[in-house]
């Protein structure tokens, strides 16, 4: 039963319009204010009540980072977390606090994700403030301005606690939807009396009409000598899914009323009997089947989608160009995690969400397809012992240990092999560029061990040497790290979007930007989090780019309206007859492309 959260009435709504946007007598700005501060503290309490409900996965991932004199910082050590949120006890709990190696109700992948450096006790209070503590009795709150984030019209108030130096407490700012008053974002850090604590900035994503849910924390934290001088740099990523995973199509099916169903055809030559060769395919496909029905169930597989048609694209390209028949037919999936892999399962190929962010084009992504699609033609198989259905009845953790998916050195050396010829028959002949992205790897991977460790498939590199395609390295560029007309990899996060509620993922459609420094390349590197926040009423196919512009509205009479097209643009668009009823420019007239043109 969906508890009901008190909505604070009209009248309530009215007082904060004429406090925020009039000159109120002082007696009713400061009644007004009370009570949405009052609906303020109320919504968060009631969100900490809602998160008890919900397991979605957590995936952390951290570097540290060194100066260097031309590129700023350089990654020189990494650390990784996935586990299971459970707050079944409230966000002020120890429950909530992680602790991956004695906490049943986590799973994780590795066993030293963590050093002392780095301890995610607390980590939960990043993504909700707490019930006990976070009201107007242990905390002051001031006012500071009117901003838009995105499309959200939101009220800024910075947040100190009453008693100075009370361990725990937050200290920051809070963005505010100006509707139901849920907080959607808040910056700051938490007292300590332990060192260590890293600056946070927590965001939330409408996901269900009435509740903004945790979504993304972006951490930093900076380490200065005595004089002055950085020393190390830290930043993290946290994000958040799969709080109601999806269920799937031949579930659904099960609702459905078959009236007069036509008796299902036999497709064999020869009816009532299956080749010897046909029963091994089927008998493998279900293995597969059961593998990808289980990855997606536990959330770390994404369900089916537009992003996985890209990637099956650029593998028809492979096959047509090389004359290539393959049955049955060769899938794609997306693995929802930030380290860097790549396996098949039978003949699915599945790609990390990671490793899909930092290629920098499609020919680097071809030459990773080609390298799975080389283990499909060599009859490289799938373990078949997963098509016995009590293999996947074990629990999460249970059943990812004994998922494998890694191929020999032999094999891994053959699939090269096969890689190369699909490259120089495909359009994707050119591999320079996907050799700069291997050579990029190759010299940040003994900074990275936690990036370039797979959960299921075989490491693209070890250490500081690469252990897949080297044909294609030593036929590759030289690498100039500081040049800006290379573009060997991207940073983290900039190419696929996860939907935190259902798992789906969609390619983000992010404007191009010119860079003005090598220090803004950052190959596999952590960035900043800044998502385009919009209402879930208010969300449509056509969003626009995951672009953030922060814009405060002054009180110079722009409308909501007005507000938003300066959000969006950055200014307010001129009437020139090339935009549409709602400020929007006028598609402009797509020239045909190439088919193999995908990505």
């Amino acid at each position: 039963m969906r508890r009901s959260m008190p909505t604070p009435s009209p009248a309530l709504l009215l007082g904060v319009v004429a406090m925020l946007w009039s000159t109120p007598a002082p007696a009713e700005e400061a009644s007004a204010l009370d009570r949405v501060l009052d609906a303020i503290v109320t919504r968060e309490q009631a969100l900490d009540e809602t998160m008890r409900r919900y397991g979605p996965l957590v995936e952390t991932y951290l570097q540290t980072l060194e100066p260097d004199a031309n590129l700023g910082v350089v990654p020189q050590q990494d650390h990784y977390f996935l586990g299971r949120l459970d707050l079944s006890g409230g966000a002020d709990s120890p429950a909530a606090s992680v602790r991956a190696r004695s906490n049943e109700k986590l799973f994780d992948l590795f066993k030293e994700f963590y050093t002392a450096g780095f301890r995610p006790d607390g980590f939960a209070q990043m993504l909700v403030l707490g019930s006990k503590s976070f009201d107007r009795e242990h905390y002051e709150f001031e006012f500071v301005r009117r901003e838009f984030l995105g499309e959200v019209r939101t009220l800024v108030f910075e947040v100190v606690p009453r008693e100075k130096g009370t361990p725990g407490r937050f200290i920051g700012r809070i963005w505010v939807e100006d509707r139901d008053y849920n907080i959607v974002r808040y910056n700051g850090i938490y007292t300590s009396d332990a060192p260590g604590n890293l600056h946070f900035d927590s965001w939330r994503l409408n996901m269900t009409p009435d509740t903004w849910f945790p979504a993304y924390v972006y951490t930093e934290e900076s380490v200065f000598r005595s004089n002055g001088q950085l020393k190390l740099k830290f930043r993290g990523q946290t994000r958040i899914w799969g709080y109601e995973i999806k269920r799937r199509a031949s579930e659904e099916d099960f609702t459905k009323v078959l009236v007069d169903a036509p008796l299902a055809a036999d497709r064999g030559d020869t009816p009532g009997h299956i080749s010897p060769v046909e029963s091994l395919r089927a008998w493998e496909r279900e293995a597969e089947d059961n593998v990808l029905r289980r990855l997606e169930k536990s959330g770390l597989l994404a369900p089916e989608g537009a992003v996985d048609e890209v990637l099956q694209t650029v593998v028809r390209n492979l096959e047509v160009t090389n004359s290539l028949d393959i049955q049955p037919p060769v899938r794609c999936r997306v693995l929802l995690t930030t380290p860097l892999e790549s396996f098949t399962v039978g003949h699915t190929i599945v790609l990390s969400r990671g490793l899909i962010d930092v290629l920098p084009d499609e020919t680097s992504l071809a030459m990773v397809l080609a390298h799975e699609l080389g283990h499909i033609l060599l009859g490289h198989q799938l373990d078949t012992k997963y098509a016995f259905s009590d293999q996947m009845l074990a629990g999460d953790k249970q059943t990812m240990e004994q998922f494998f998916f890694r191929r020999d050195p032999q094999e891994e050396e053959e699939a090269d092999e096969k890689a190369v010829l699909l490259l120089a028959s495909s359009p994707y002949s050119d591999t320079g560029n996907a050799g700069l992205f291997l050579k990029a790897l190759s010299a940040r991977s003994a900074a990275l061990p936690a990036l370039i460790r797979s959960h299921f498939g075989n490491r693209m590199a070890k250490k500081d040497r690469l252990v897949r395609m080297s044909r294609i390295v030593e036929s590759a560029p030289e690498l100039y790290p500081s040049a800006l007309n290379q573009t060997a990899a991207l940073p983290l996060g900039g190419r696929v979007k996860v939907n935190p509620w259902d798992a789906s993922i969609e390619l983000m459609r992010n404007n191009q930007v010119v860079l003005l420094s090598a220090r803004e390349k950052m190959p596999f590197e952590v960035t900043p989090l800044m998502p385009y926040l919009a209402r879930h009423e208010d969300r449509r196919d056509d969003a626009e780019p995951e672009i953030q512009i922060e814009v405060g509205v002054g009180a110079d009479g722009i409308g909501e309206k007005e507000a938003r097209q300066v959000a969006r643009h950055g200014r307010l668009p001129e009437d020139d007859g090339d935009s549409d009823a709602n400020g929007r420019p006028d598609p402009p007239t797509a020239a045909p492309e190439r088919e193999t043109e995908v990505w």
